[in-house]
């Protein structure tokens, strides 16, 4: 199983917004991935950003109450539920093929590395 953490603690802010200062209106999300198989961790990371609807605050929070886990659920609540499960699917596959791999780099007249 995958355990996913969001990262999106880097935002951009406008110094001044509609009377309210510092007010967040792009993201920049890393979502890690990891799971540990045969006793050995495995990891995969994707990474973006996420402009914000702020034409509407309605409940604004200063930035020094700002918390993670708030701007990680305005983020993922922006993209979607579609566009968060593709992103930690996308994750998913890429510890996966580490795990399983399809394709190796190999370098003429090197030896083979052994299959873990």
């Amino acid at each position: 199983m995958v355990t996913y953490n969001w990262n999106c603690k880097t935002v951009d802010a406008y110094v001044e917004e509609g009377g309210n200062d510092d007010v967040v209106y792009n993201v920049h999300w890393i979502v890690t991935g990891t799971t540990t198989e045969g006793g050995k961790e495995y990891s995969a990371t994707n990474i973006g950003t996420q402009v914000l609807n702020i034409d509407d605050i309605t409940n604004f929070i200063p930035f020094d109450q700002l918390t993670n886990d708030e701007v990680v659920a305005w983020t993922q609540a922006t993209m979607g539920a579609e566009q968060v499960a593709a992103i930690e699917t996308n994750i998913a596959n890429a510890i996966n093929l580490e795990i399983n791999p399809v394709s190796i780099t190999l370098t003429i007249g090197e030896p083979v590395p052994p299959v873990e």
